[in-house]
């Protein structure tokens, strides 16, 4: 099977535990991802984020639908005030030790795989704006953090 770019969204931002959480939501799909797919994946976000630390409370997600059974939930959180913190979650993808093949029925990944080829193209994006807003800056400004996502397109599309 040849290799195929696919959609990619960037939904607005959500408070999650008390952290601003960033959104791509990733899938062959051009109508998206299923609402109890997506339902699931956000509801099993909590147990993916670190404690506080001390860095401004921001993270973002990838949410992958797979063109199988599966779907992926990166959780990646700014820790250290300029570092990722990694943590992920799968469903429908018994290889990755999920118990079944129902994509809404997400657990936390033990290997620590950072994300596939669809799901990198935020992480080039999240570091810029990361330096360009919370770093650079005489102040950082959250809010213009997370307002700076990647437009919507497909995931090749990062010119």
């Amino acid at each position: 099977m040849p290799f195929t770019e696919k959609f990619l969204t960037a939904p607005p931002p959500v408070e999650v535990a008390g952290r601003h959480i960033k959104r791509y939501h990733v899938t062959a799909d051009p109508a998206g991802i299923e609402p109890d797919v997506e339902k699931a994946a956000y509801a099993i976000l909590p147990r993916l984020l670190p404690e506080p630390d001390g860095t401004p409370p921001a993270a973002f997600v990838v949410l992958h639908r797979g063109g199988d059974d599966g779907a992926y939930l990166n959780a990646y959180t700014w820790a250290w005030d300029n570092a990722l913190h990694f943590r992920g979650a799968a469903a429908g993808q018994p290889v990755l030790g999920c118990p079944d093949r129902d994509p809404a029925h997400f657990v936390v990944l033990e290997p620590r795989l950072i994300g596939c080829v669809w799901e990198l193209p935020p992480l080039l994006h999240e570091r810029d704006a990361w330096v360009r807003h919370m770093l650079a800056p005489e102040r950082p400004d959250l809010p213009a953090y997370l307002t700076d996502s990647l437009p919507d397109g497909t995931t090749g599309d990062r010119s």
